[in-house]
């Protein structure tokens, strides 16, 4: 059984200060990124390791991009979304200076919003027929409200080029290779 990470008595819980983020910075531009556990105690934090990880790669690594999200990159996690589900790490590393955390809290806030208001299902990308009932699966019944038509013109909308007026999506030409 591994130890655990820290004596959590006398850790310090919640929100971050000021001063305990300019104690780490310090401390990792000095030493570099090391060990997690250690780092608290090193850095003089009264701070759990973990805690002191996710502060850095979330919020305090200078390569990181704040701010709103441009257009292209609302566009890029929609196609990547469409490719690869809910790998949000596969889909940051295509986005330089995003975190993970940052692309899924977006795509949870404002993008899945966006694609049921243009008319597309958020979990599989097709197309919603307005005049169809919504599709539920019962058992291994199968759906009787989409032909197996619909379904292969609704996947050449996702990777064709020619399906732009169709999905209202920019075809990004992107070769993805994983």
């Amino acid at each position: 059984m591994r130890k655990p990470c820290c004596e959590k008595n006398g850790t310090n819980k919640g929100a971050w200060s000021q001063h305990e983020d300019q104690k780490l910075i310090d401390y990792i531009q000095k030493h570099g990124e090391g060990c997690w556990r250690s780092i608290p105690q090193a850095a003089g934090l009264l701070r759990c390791g973990k805690s002191c990880r996710l502060r850095w790669v979330n919020y305090l690594r200078p390569d990181l991009k704040r701010g709103n999200f441009g257009q292209d990159e609302e566009d890029l996690i929609i196609k990547l979304h469409a490719l690869l589900g809910n790998r949000w790490s596969l889909i940051a590393g295509r986005l330089p200076g995003r975190t993970d955390n940052e692309v899924k809290n977006h795509w949870n806030t404002h993008l899945k919003r966006k694609l049921v208001q243009m008319g597309i299902d958020p979990k599989n990308h097709h197309i919603r027929h307005k005049t169809a009932p919504a599709k539920s699966f019962v058992s291994n019944q199968k759906c009787n409200s989409a032909t197996e038509e619909d379904d292969n013109r609704v996947l050449d909308s996702v990777n064709g080029p020619e399906s732009f007026a169709v999905s209202g999506l920019p075809d990004l030409n992107l070769d993805l290779n994983l």
